[in-house]
């Protein structure tokens, strides 16, 4: 599911799961509960100069909502997921830290909500990309996801490129391996860091 270590300052959000198909981290009301539960103690535990990178195990940061037969049995099923997963998006976006999604696996549908709602997005240039697969399969984006794309590109151009035709777009920076974008994250999180607490001359 999910495990939560700080080192430092840091938090570290790590998406895990044993087997091939865990390993996509879809989203489904335990992994919803575990990631809430997660986020709650970093809130809890946080000091100025916290940070938070979220990051997962395999070839998926996020796969999105658990369509897989059985997963979702009933329309009901999916709007109730989606309403959970909202919550998450909430926490991310009102952590009183920066945040970085470290991006080295395809992050799509909800997996791509999930990415946007930190602060910054760093990636892997051959392994990640980052698009909304609800549009290939005819499914409405529920109006908090069509939101946060609105504030987060300011290009209305990619924004129609995302939303429109589900093109594939990158995050804020993108690194050759997982390595890099480990590193990248900490990086980026410890000049966030800073932003949020240094005057800088």
């Amino acid at each position: 599911m999910c495990t939560l270590e700080k080192r430092g300052n840091i938090f570290f959000l790590t998406l895990t799961g044993a087997g091939k198909k865990d390993q996509e981290h879809r989203l489904n009301p335990t992994l919803i509960a575990a990631i809430r539960a997660a986020l709650s103690e970093v809130r809890s535990q946080s000091v100025p100069g916290s940070a938070l990178i979220t990051q997962a195990e395999g070839r998926f940061f996020s796969n999105g909502v658990d369509l897989r037969p059985g997963a979702a049995a009933a329309e009901e099923e999916l709007i109730a997921m989606v309403d959970l997963f909202r919550g998450v998006v909430a926490d991310l976006l009102s952590l009183p830290m920066p945040t970085v999604a470290a991006v080295a696996g395809h992050a799509a549908a909800a997996g791509l909500i999930l990415a946007i709602s930190h602060d910054y997005v760093v990636m892997a240039r051959s392994r990640a990309v980052l698009y909304l697969s609800e549009l290939d399969i005819g499914m409405s984006l529920p109006d908090y996801f069509t939101a946060l794309i609105q504030g987060k590109l300011s290009s209305s151009a990619a924004r129609r490129e995302l939303a429109l035709r589900a093109a594939k777009i990158g995050g804020d920076a993108a690194y050759d391996s997982a390595e890099e974008v480990a590193a990248a994250a900490v990086e980026r999180v410890e000049h966030g860091i800073c932003m949020y607490n240094c005057t800088i001359p």
